[in-house]
Formats: structure tokens, C-alpha cells, sequence
């Protein structure tokens, strides 16, 4: 039976940058790809609808921008196209020693118990990778390659 539930993948992490530029690493592909995907068709903006590949695992991701709130929030519905769309939201806290607490959740998994599971536990995973590349990035300049590392020979085989 395929349902959607109110299971909600959360991974939060301290970025010790401001937060215009972590915010600015989320929206500006030519940053982003340094840590998470391999290409877009563009920057994050209100309304528009870009394309995020994963060119390692022939992975591509629709990604519609449903709001943006400059060095705030940004909230999308994404989908690889074979399955229902989710929606992601980033979180941009501000703390006064000019670091910045970034939370993000992915919520609207369907499907029944056990896939709906797996889709928690997958994004959990894959945004806490997000994060710890994004901090190594900003806060010491080295590209760890995590996501592109997670799968060396493809998804789900390890």
C-alpha cells in the first residue's frame, strides 16, 4: 500500500562561516558542485525549475524552487522523475560568533513502512555527507569528495 507519512529526515551541522556565504554554497551551482552534485542548469531562484546531475552514477534530480529567503531558507520539491516528489528545506541560523547552524529536511517520502524507511535513512545519510563536504569546503578549502566517494563502484553496491 503506498502511503506518504510524516517521517522526516533532519541532519543539522555548525558551519564556522557566515551565513551569506553558506547560503550563497546552496544557491550558486558553481560552488555547490564542489561538494554535492556534478552539474545544474542553473542557480536556485524563486520559481524556477533546475536540473541536478550526479554524472558518476547517471543520476539527475528535478528540483523545483518553491522559496527562497536570502540567507534564511530555501525550500524545494525535487524528484529523480520515477518517483513522487519530496521536499527539502535548508535552514540558515546566524549565531553571533559570525558561524552558522544549517539544518535541512527532507519530508514527503511515500511508499509503504519499509520504503519509506530506506528513503529516511538514505537522505539522513546522504544530506549528513552534504554537510561534513560543505564544512571542509568553506572552512578549510579541501574537497573531500564524499558523495562522489560514497558509491565508488555505483549506487547501492558496496
Amino acid at each position: 500500500m503506498q502511503t506518504e507519512t510524516a517521517l522526516v529526515a533532519k541532519v543539522d551541522m555548525l558551519i564556522r562561516r557566515p551565513v551569506t556565504e553558506v547560503f550563497e554554497a546552496f544557491v550558486d551551482p558553481a560552488i555547490t558542485t564542489q561538494f554535492w552534485f556534478t552539474r545544474s542548469s542553473g542557480r536556485l531562484e524563486p520559481g524556477k525549475q533546475v536540473k541536478w546531475d550526479w554524472e558518476m552514477y547517471g543520476v539527475s534530480m528535478r528540483v523545483d524552487v518553491k522559496a527562497i529567503e536570502p540567507s534564511r531558507r530555501i525550500r524545494v520539491e525535487w524528484s529523480d522523475g520515477d518517483s513522487p516528489p519530496t521536499t527539502v528545506e535548508w535552514i540558515f541560523a546566524p549565531r553571533q560568533d559570525n558561524t552558522t547552524y544549517v539544518s535541512v529536511t527532507n519530508s514527503g517520502f511515500a511508499g509503504d513502512a519499509g520504503e519509506v524507511a530506506r528513503q529516511a535513512i538514505d537522505s539522513t545519510e546522504g544530506f549528513s555527507l552534504v554537510l561534513a563536504g560543505l564544512k571542509a569546503l568553506l572552512e578549510h578549502g579541501i574537497r573531500l569528495n564524499l558523495v562522489q566517494d560514497r558509491f565508488p563502484d555505483g549506487i547501492g553496491k558496496h
